[in-house]
C-alpha cells in the first residue's frame, strides 16, 4: 500500500509466473517479450488491479476470452494464472473436446453438469472451457446438438443472474465463432468476456 493505494510489482509477478511455468511444463518454459501486452492484461485482471485493467478496457467482473494461434501458450497461461485467485474462486479447466466425448456417453446431462446455478444441493464451479471450436455438433439418439453453444447460453444466464464467471480459450476469430455458434452466442460472449488476443502471427512455441 502506498498512500492508501494498492500497488503491484508486475516484474516480480512475471518472475513467479516463469518459475511456476518451469515447474509445471519443464525447464524450457519462458515468457516471450513479444507476448508482454497479453501478459500485462492477464496479470492486471488476475491481480484485480482495477486501475490498470480499466486502462486496458478490461472488467474484472467478466471472464476472459483468450484467443490466438495454435501453440502460443493459451492453455498453459490460463492454467498458471488461476493460482493468483483465491481457492474458492479458482476454476476447473475442461477441454471442449473432452466435454464432447462426455456428451456422446452421457447425453444431455452433460449440458446440465456445466450449466448449473447455485442451489442448496449443488456447489457452483467456475469453469474455463479450453480450445473452443475443436468439438463439433454431435448426435445423441439421433438428435443433433451443439453442446458448447448450449452450455455457453446457460453460462450466460448464470453470469447475468448470479455473476458467475466463465473463461474460454480458442483459436477462433470472432467471425469464426459467429459462423460456428451463431450471432446469438457471439452477442452474449461480448457481454460475458474480456477479449485478450495474441497477435495472429505469434509463433508456435511447441516448435
Amino acid at each position: 500500500m502506498i498512500n492508501t493505494e494498492q500497488t503491484y510489482d508486475y516484474n516480480k509477478a512475471f518472475n513467479w509466473i516463469e518459475g511456476q511455468g518451469k515447474m509445471m511444463y519443464g525447464k524450457n518454459f519462458a515468457l516471450n517479450q513479444s507476448d508482454l501486452p497479453v501478459l500485462y492484461k492477464l496479470l492486471a485482471y488476475y491481480l484485480k488491479d482495477e486501475k490498470t485493467a480499466n486502462k486496458h478496457g478490461l472488467s474484472i467482473e467478466k471472464g476472459i476470452l483468450l484467443t490466438g494461434p495454435i501453440g502460443v501458450g493459451k492453455t498453459s497461461l490460463i492454467n498458471i494464472f488461476k493460482f493468483f485467485l483465491k481457492n474458492e474462486d479458482r476454476y476447473i479447466i475442461k477441454t471442449c473436446r473432452d466435454i464432447s466425448f462426455e456428451f456422446i456417453e452421457d447425453g444431455y446431462n452433460v449440458i446440465h453438469k456445466y450449466s448449473r446455478g447455485i442451489s442448496r444441493q449443488v456447489a457452483v464451479k467456475s469453469f474455463c472451457f479450453d480450445d473452443l471450436g475443436v468439438e463439433s455438433s454431435l448426435k445423441y439418439y439421433g438428435n443433433e446438438c451443439n453442446v458448447m453453444a448450449e452450455i455457453l447460453l446457460s453460462r450466460y444466464d448464470l453470469f447475468v443472474s448470479q455473476k458467475i464467471i466463465t473463461h474460454v480459450t480458442t483459436n477462433l476469430s470472432a467471425s469464426e465463432i459467429e459462423e460456428i455458434y451463431g450471432n446469438r452466442i457471439r452477442s452474449r460472449m461480448r457481454e460475458m468476456f474480456n477479449l485478450i488476443s495474441f497477435e495472429k502471427d505469434a509463433p508456435d512455441k511447441r516448435k
